[in-house]
């Protein structure tokens, strides 16, 4: 989530707070057809607002990409991630009034049978995930539909009045959100022992101290809580993305459980799991990478271009 920077140096928490709940009801009054066109609308003029996060997305598209993507392939994959951001948004306040029905004929997830079978275990089930596409819908899916307990696990963002409403409006979405922290832990793993699902977005170490990991062709670090808790409790590690489909549409990508087996010393499984899960991310944003949502560094190389 952004805003220009001076727009939140200038906005006090409750104003920043004020200018979101404002956003939310405008999305949902707009007549669909408006609502769609918004993100192209508003794709070029904000990446061209926003230059410094523009540099870091072109950053990111041009390690997703690979070395045959031209500057061209890139700059129109770095509007185009914009747009999907402002997608991800629109959509996402529009989902409260979503029926159901829509909710289920506006997805479809041909490998669901790795969830089924992963709860049939009855140890929980870990849904790793890249900041990527239109994940929010198929978890309001599973909450409404499918009647299934998600956790999410989130950044916790300033002030708190605008976290204590992100929270709310989640949660009235069907799912528990669970605050980065250190309780968070504690919560995941009582979620997973009650054979739950839970969300963690796991292509950006925000608290730092995570595992070191070959990421995109550059070391980076990754968070090592979805390996640690899955060798401590048991739960299944899918790895998993949902894609924006054309005309409101949404592809979610199941991958077959990570291998997580113990087989060495704790900080050694930990190692071996991330790096795993690193591999399988690549491959999900690879798939999309104009749909990643991923505007802050990421690698140690991204703070040169910060200063």
């Amino acid at each position: 989530m952004f805003l220009p920077r001076t727009v939140e140096a200038d906005l006090p928490g409750r104003g920043i707070t004020t200018l979101y709940r404002a956003g939310a009801i405008a999305a949902r009054i707009l007549p669909g057809p408006l609502a769609a066109a918004v993100p192209q609308v508003l794709a070029l003029p904000l990446s061209k607002t926003l230059r410094e996060k523009r540099r870091m997305v072109e950053r990111h598209m041009s390690r997703a990409m690979g070395s045959e993507a031209t500057s061209t392939d890139i700059r129109r994959a770095t509007t185009n991630a914009f747009a999907s951001y402002c997608r991800y948004w629109i959509e996402s306040f529009r989902l409260p009034s979503v029926r159901s029905t829509r909710l289920s004929k506006g997805i479809e997830v041909p490998d669901y049978q790795y969830v089924e079978q992963a709860l049939s275990r009855g140890k929980g089930v870990i849904l790793a995930l890249p900041h990527l596409g239109g994940w929010e819908w198929a978890g309001f899916w599973m909450a409404t539909v499918n009647k299934l307990p998600i956790t999410v696990v989130v950044e916790p963002i300033e002030p708190p009045e605008l976290f204590q409403w992100f929270a709310g409006f989640r949660s009235r979405l069907g799912m528990k959100v669970v605050p980065l922290g250190p309780s968070a832990g504690p919560e995941i793993a009582a979620s997973l022992k009650r054979n739950e699902i839970v969300c963690l977005l796991c292509d950006r170490d925000i608290a730092g101290g995570g595992t070191e990991v070959e990421f995109l062709g550059e070391r980076t670090t990754l968070p090592a809580g979805p390996a640690l808790l899955a060798l401590r409790t048991g739960a299944s590690v899918l790895p998993t993305a949902v894609y924006f489909q054309p005309r409101g549409g949404h592809l979610g990508v199941v991958r077959p459980p990570l291998d997580t087996t113990r087989q060495a010393t704790v900080k050694e499984d930990v190692e071996r799991v991330t790096g795993a899960l690193a591999d399988e991310l690549a491959i999900l944003i690879r798939r999309a990478p104009e749909q990643w949502h991923l505007f802050q560094p990421n690698w140690p190389s991204d703070s040169t271009l910060e200063s």
